[in-house]
């Protein structure tokens, strides 16, 4: 479309001077919405534009055109009917059409090349601006002056020329400017141009730089008629409208005052659903997955998905727990229009397709990257490589799609490799209010749409009350989507006919608005008149499926009185055999026999012998290979390549992702290496396994976000449990950003809504000097949130030990490479799954002393890493210098978690402090109960302190003391007066910027726990 914009520049800008001389005009500036976007353009003073005489391009002048454009065009013109290769090939082909159809069309012999120019770009205009045009608003309150642009008098056009013949051939153009359409009158081409984007939609797409997409769209859009349904496709319409609005009256009359967030405004949404379901599956969708906020989700959920409606009836009236099933989790539930549910629905052309809408808090658009992430993991898991087998549909409220900040981060999502699903359809239910707030307080731009467009996704607004409109739209996304798997805007105008709840009172803040809502007909009886009038129905036919309806609802309310849930809907068929919180699940080995772990070790620290990386990149390979070959001195990234590799030849799907997680923030991990002659890239987890699936094993850099990537990788996460996901932060510190996916999502989840997930979060985390936004994953807040009870201990029989899987997540701060491995790998062996939040190191990632032999990663009796149970997870590492079960000669116990275990225990070897004993709590949630009661038993007369390098009110302290005061009082200990505490005081910030006060503090806490003189309290 290159040569179309040049030839827009110069013909636009002709048509903007005098048409004819001896007419005054003036040039202004026309806002053409209430914002401050402005077109300039030229009128007028005189009451019609000037109409000017079809002539040749050699007797122009420049009262017409400018000398430099008349030149152009007639040179040109003279250039080309002399040598047609002597012009570009675009003009070429403009000049052979037009030349050709004025010789066989006798009706457009006086139509010159600069008209058809004008007509092209009248044409554009419409293609470009019709949307401002065309009637979205079902209440017709919206006031939008109409573009200049699409006035006939700006391009010299008037009503004399309406009824003459015109052809608008293009090269390489499709709609009405293909070279195919015949030619046609001004008047026909206007009045078509208006009913194509003028009418009911508005096609917003000339912002997407592709012409093969903007053709696609135009060969659907201008049409040479209108399109039409026939008599069937109306009736099943009709049927769908009907129960949509059915559903919510229903609920209205009895629940008069719940809480419903219904539908009532935008009722066309279900069919138009339902019409977009049924398209997919003709393409080839089989399964999609939904995300919404509350307003409609019961409609969404009874007339889409198919939930039973005496289940939806049951809830309303106050619901009963599920009973009959041994170990049934119930979780504390959370209200009706936040739960999920899956179904299987059969499609209007006798498909089958699987929908599942996910469940979500009140935090609107956070369930959008979740949603994204659970579909790539059902196209990994069916193997759906072209990504067209499974959907990801999102519903949008108007306020949220353009104030949310994690819709763009989920947008930009869209087409980064490891992200991608293939094309979201959006739908925005435009309520033309967000609860309160009108759209010019709530957005800068005209559109609450107008983040898409970065994306270059094609937009179309639609009014809701046009029930055939939203049909169509619907059914053109679903064709969008499958042919350019990529994503695509249905903006459904419409309104609320009550409040932000049934029980809110809209009038308060938007009076006139509620006047016309009042008065305003339903979408439903709007097109009960269209089919009534058209004679394809009668009012018979329309009443009797009324009335079916109401009787199923009937039917349904009164089975709801006695519905009592059987089964947990939350188990998909991946997690069958998975154990509730309720359910005793045995607790399994971690470790590996000693051959896997030294193939898998050879293997991925093995590079082809073409391959030339960096040389610093390549010394570490070496010394890799080195540590694999003597079994010793396995640092943190060896430690957890080998869980990576270990787990992918178990048959397990690895993915890691976040923000430089390839290299590593600190340089360590190198899991791509880069060729430093060919930039090619390598990665050795992916050839564990002869023949492995690229995508087994998946490392990806993510784009700068945090709330949208760990929203991705959770969702991932919830599809298959049979994988290890992981979320690694840049630096802990920044992992507040995601703040909402941790309080909403990834703490309580299973305790809302029933879905486990065994997502791992990485958060660096330490103090090393580095200021207060590079030392804190703010350890405190994952333990605050933690649900494990302080008071009470519960059954640590191993045999009998729920702890973990009664408890909401696991936090840890693990201080070896091979404890690492195993806590990586026991979320995957294990009948059960956790969230895992880890306190990530940095400087222990080179520390000398931070090693393992690669005998405590294996499974031999007798090895380091070998007890009573077998090779695990250690959730307490005690004190190394081999004390007896009880020593009486030991002065104080110290406990702690983390780096600060490495300085304690250098200080001791300083002081020779041989009657400090330094134990490591590795777990921190749920609380080791068990282990810290052995350590108090052993060290009778210890002083038990905590040392931490945080500030007194963050860190871990206020979680461990009350339940170290606990351990402490079963066993004659003590009480919380009896725990001494070593660390930081109190601080607004996470730490301190200044170097030398940061080394002042650090080593007057590691000195202070292991001082001679008692610590006072605290």
């Amino acid at each position: 479309m290159a040569w179309l914009r040049a030839g827009s520049a110069a013909a636009k800008l002709a048509v903007r001077r005098t048409l004819s001389q001896g007419r005054s005009y003036v040039t202004r500036t026309r806002v053409i919405d209430s914002q401050t976007r402005c077109f300039h353009s030229t009128l007028f003073k005189s009451k019609a534009a000037p109409v000017p005489r079809p002539v040749p391009l050699s007797r122009l002048t420049d009262s017409f055109l400018d000398g430099t454009s008349s030149v152009y065009l007639e040179e040109l013109q003279r250039a080309w009917e002399a040598d047609p290769n002597s012009v570009d090939e675009s003009w070429d082909n403009f000049f052979r059409n037009f030349v050709g159809q004025a010789a066989t069309s006798p009706g457009i012999s006086g139509q010159t090349i600069q008209e058809s120019m004008r007509l092209l770009l009248l044409v554009r205009a419409y293609q470009v601006n019709g949307h401002f045009k065309a009637k979205l608003d079902p209440l017709g309150l919206e006031e939008r002056p109409v573009p200049e642009d699409l006035n006939l008098g700006l391009y010299g056009f008037t009503e004399a020329d309406l009824d003459r013949e015109f052809f608008l051939g293009v090269w390489q153009m499709s709609g009405f400017l293909s070279e195919n359409r015949p030619v046609q009158t001004l008047r026909n081409i206007i009045a078509r141009l208006e009913q194509a984007y003028c009418g009911s939609i508005g096609f917003e797409y000339m912002h997407i730089p592709d012409r093969e997409k903007c053709n696609w769209l135009r060969d659907r859009i201008e049409t040479p008629t209108p399109m039409e349904y026939n008599k069937e496709r109306r009736q099943v319409m009709l049927d769908r409208l009907i129960w949509s609005t059915q559903f919510e009256s229903f609920l209205a009359t009895k629940w008069t005052t719940a809480k419903r967030f219904g539908l009532e405004g935008c009722e066309t949404l279900i069919p138009g659903m339902k019409e977009m379901f049924d398209r997919s599956a003709d393409l080839g969708v089989e399964s999609i997955v939904i995300g919404m906020s509350h307003r409609g989700r019961l409609n969404v959920l009874g007339n889409v998905v198919r939930k039973p409606l005496r289940q939806i009836f049951s809830e309303f009236s106050g619901g009963t727990k599920p009973v009959d099933e041994v170990g049934l989790y119930t979780g504390t539930g959370d209200v009706k229009y936040h739960l999920g549910t899956s179904y299987d629905r059969p499609t209007r052309g006798g498909n089958r397709i699987h929908l599942s809408l996910v469940a979500n808090p009140s935090h609107l658009e956070a369930v959008d990257p979740v949603v994204v992430g659970k579909t790539r993991a059902k196209q990994y898991y069916s193997n759906d490589i072209d990504r067209t087998k499974n959907m990801a549909v999102l519903i949008h409220g108007d306020g949220s799609f353009a104030g949310q900040g994690v819709v763009y981060e989920t947008l930009h999502l869209s087409a980064l490799p490891n992200y991608s699903t293939g094309g979201t359809i959006h739908i925005v239910v435009n309520n033309q209010v967000a609860f309160t707030t009108d759209p010019r307080s709530g957005r800068s731009s005209q559109y609450c749409t107008d983040v898409a467009k970065a994306l270059n996704a094609p937009i179309f607004h639609v009014n809701g009350d046009d029930l055939e409109a939203v049909v169509y739209a619907c059914e053109l996304a679903a064709d969008w989507r499958q042919t350019f798997h990529s994503d695509v805007v249905i903006d459904i105008v419409c309104y609320r006919r009550f409040g932000h709840n049934e029980i809110d009172e809209p009038s308060f803040t938007q009076p006139k608005m509620y006047q016309v809502i009042r008065n305003h007909p339903s979408a439903l009886e709007i097109y009960k008149k269209k089919v009534l009038e058209s004679g394809e129905m009668s009012k018979e036919d329309v009443d009797g499926i009324q009335k079916k309806v109401m009787t199923i609802l009937n039917q349904e309310f009164e089975a709801s009185k006695d519905y009592v849930p059987q089964r947990r809907d939350w188990l998909s068929a991946y997690w069958q055999g998975f154990k509730s919180p309720e359910q005793l699940s045995r607790i399994r080995n971690t470790g590996v026999k000693p051959e896997i772990l030294k193939n898998v070790g050879k293997a991925i620290t093995k590079l082809p012998e073409n391959f030339n990386p960096h040389r610093a990149v390549k010394r570490i390979y070496e010394q890799r290979a080195q540590m694999i070959e003597t079994g010793e001195g396995i640092d943190w990234a060896v430690g957890e390549a080998l869980a990576f590799a270990t787990l992918l030849v178990e048959g397990n799907h690895v993915r890691l992702s976040g923000q430089d997680v390839e290299r590593g923030t600190f340089s360590h991990r190198h899991s791509v290496l880069h060729d430093q002659e060919t930039g090619e890239k390598y990665c050795p987890l992916d050839h564990v396994m002869i023949n492995q699936n690229e995508e087994m094993f998946t490392v990806s850099n993510s784009s700068l976000s945090e709330f949208g990537v760990l929203g991705f990788e959770l969702g991932y996460s919830m599809e298959n449990p049979n994988s290890l996901v992981l979320w690694e932060a840049q630096f802990g510190d920044f992992a507040n950003g995601a703040q909402v996916m941790f309080d909403q999502f990834l703490s309580s989840g299973e305790a809302k809504w029933l879905r486990q997930t065994g997502l791992v979060v990485l958060l660096p985390h330490g103090y090393d000097g580095q200021g207060p936004e590079h030392s804190s994953a703010r350890l405190e807040r994952f333990l605050q949130m933690s649900d494990d009870h302080p008071f009470i201990i519960p059954e640590m029989e191993p045999t009998l030990r729920k702890q973990i899987q009664e408890c909401n997540w696991q936090v840890v701060n693990v201080t070896t490479p091979a404890n690492y491995f195993h806590v990586l790998r026991r979320q995957i062996h294990r009948e059960f799954r956790k969230p895992l939040i880890v306190m990530a190191p940095k400087n222990l990632l080179r520390h000398k002393e931070c090693k393992s032999n690669l005998s405590e990663f294996d499974d031999v009796q007798g090895h380091p890493g070998f007890d009573k149970q077998g090779t695990r997870f250690k959730r307490l590492i005690k004190d190394q210098n081999m004390h007896s079960d009880r020593e009486e000669g030991i002065r104080r116990l110290v406990l702690c978690s983390g780096k600060v275990y490495y300085e304690l225990d250098e200080e001791r070897r300083k002081v020779n402090g041989t009657d400090v004993a330094i134990c490591r709590v590795e777990q921190l949630c749920p609380f080791p109960y068990d282990l810290v009661q052995r350590e108090l038993k052993r060290y009778p007369n210890a002083e038990v302190v905590w040392c931490q390098e945080e500030p007194m009110n963050m860190g871990a302290y206020s979680y461990i003391a009350p339940r170290l005061a606990t351990a402490m009082k079963i066993v004659g200990r003590g009480t919380f007066d009896d725990i001494k505490y070593a660390g930081r005081p109190p601080s607004a910030a996470t730490a301190t910027g200044f170097l030398q006060v940061h080394g002042k503090e650090q080593t007057e806490l590691v000195q202070k726990a292991l001082q001679r003189e008692p610590i006072q309290f605290p």
